[in-house]
């Protein structure tokens, strides 16, 4: 046996299974949500965070889910596919999640805001809506 191979003999080798778990990246992630909280709440300004760009080892995002939690407000959309909006138990910090048409994850992101943009009325919608009012009323 070479001298290299006997200093390897030390080297403790451990097995990646479902239920190992990284936590430095989720405390990074938590961490950097709440900067962005902070950002909020001394000057308005929003953030997002796209999960689909994250290399979750295994098991990171059901920790992240879970140690973002559930609020109290829950918001279902229906457009081109389905989208899920979730208050966390962190009030400004949602979790949005867009579908397509087969039920395929398109879109989840992490929103640190007062309110959901998608949630948001557009002005145009407005309008119209104003206009289907002021028809109804005069008939």
């Amino acid at each position: 046996m070479s001298p290299a191979s006997n200093n390897l003999k030390g080297i403790p080798i451990f097995a990646q299974t479902e239920e190992t778990h990284s936590v430095g990246n989720i405390r990074a992630l938590l961490s950097e949500i709440a900067a962005s909280l902070e950002k909020l709440v001394k000057t308005g300004e929003t953030g997002m965070i796209d999960l689909n760009s994250l290399p979750f080892a295994p098991g990171e995002y059901e920790q992240l889910r879970q140690a973002l939690g559930q609020g109290e407000i829950t918001a279902h959309i229906e457009a081109i596919g389905p989208s899920e909006i979730i208050e966390t138990r962190y009030p400004g910090v949602w979790w949005v999640t867009h579908y397509n048409v087969e039920g395929d994850i398109v879109a989840d992101i992490l929103e640190v805001t007062m309110f959901p943009e998608i949630i948001r009325s557009q002005p145009d919608d407005v309008f119209d809506g104003l206009a289907r009012l002021k028809a109804q009323l005069d008939e």
